[in-house]
């Protein structure tokens, strides 16, 4: 058989740049995918099959159909990882009955930021929360723009964690902290009144804001720090605490969606015959004050925020 094609039309070059003539088969240099005819477009170009590759376009990786569950178990992967880190979160806690006053179940954070590791598993499960509560990716720059957090334990991963949201991060401090020209909002606790400030020109109206504290109690200086946050014109989202002291019901004073890492210090139920008095005792209160279970209960978060070493 000739080499030569009888037709140019019905034989056209291969695809390497150097075949100009008429193609005579054993003299063409070989086509390679990255040089493929166009009448025979690279197969490695093409879009992946929904169901039999991966996002990455590859065979053996996760299916990428939403249609077969894809989403759904990515979904169902990192509640997994998150519950996973809020576990580890909750093992580096430590809890003082009776500081900084009688009666009060003192929850401290501080063995968390003592331990690289546990910290580094706090701002990630962080990371989480809110990319699960907000719809971000964890992972990239989210579309929130900047992190509040408040005086003054909400200072110590508030901006580890806007570094890893690619947003700003903003104090909210008590009055006569910060300098220059600040919006204030004045709020109530349990005992008298308290100030709030933030610089006036701390994020420009109209950005995303998050706020972040450690522990929502009564939910008093997280409300004043919104007030803060909608004064200076931001778009607040939410909030996002570390623990929640469920039964002060604080997240009732917020006008935002409030997420937590941890929901610890319970009020017991107290149903059921035979209770004892640590069947009625929120973990919040000691043996020692059941007796005055009437009176408020003592801000852990907030009225004694100064009271803390």
């Amino acid at each position: 058989m000739s080499g030569t094609p009888v037709s140019f039309d019905q034989h056209p070059p291969h695809g390497h740049p150097s075949n100009t003539g008429p193609s005579t088969q054993n003299s063409d240099k070989p086509s390679t995918a990255s040089h493929a005819p166009d009448t025979k477009p690279d197969p490695t170009d093409t879009a992946p099959h929904p169901i039999l590759h991966g996002p990455d376009g590859k065979t053996g990786g996760p299916l990428n159909d939403a249609a077969q569950g894809g989403q759904s178990t990515a979904s169902s992967a990192s509640a997994t990882k998150l519950a996973h880190l809020k576990s580890k979160v909750k093992s580096g806690l430590r809890q003082f009955p009776d500081f900084p006053s009688k009666g009060v179940l003192f929850e401290d954070i501080m063995p968390i930021f003592a331990s690289h590791a546990l910290h580094t598993t706090l701002i990630e499960a962080l990371e989480l929360q809110i990319a699960e509560a907000f719809q971000t990716q964890a992972g990239e720059k989210s579309e929130i723009d900047v992190i509040v957090g408040l005086e003054s334990r909400g200072f110590l991963f508030g901006p580890a964690l806007a570094l890893r949201l690619g947003a700003g991060f903003v104090p909210v401090r008590k009055q006569g902290k910060l300098p220059g020209p600040c919006e204030t909002v004045t709020y109530k606790k349990e005992y008298g009144e308290d100030v709030f400030q933030m610089q006036s020109d701390a994020f420009k109206s109209g950005q995303k804001v998050v706020i972040v504290d450690d522990i929502i109690a009564t939910g008093g200086t997280a409300a004043a720090a919104g007030q803060l946050v909608r004064k200076l014109g931001g778009t607040l989202l939410g909030f996002v605490f570390m623990m929640e002291l469920d039964f002060l019901k604080g997240r009732e004073k917020l006008d935002a969606p409030a997420y937590t890492l941890l929901s610890g210090q319970e009020e017991s139920s107290g149903e059921g015959k035979g209770e004892t008095i640590d069947d009625k005792l929120p973990l919040g209160r000691t043996k020692e004050s059941a007796e005055e279970a009437n009176k408020s209960v003592t801000d852990t978060g907030g009225s004694l925020a100064e009271a803390r070493p």
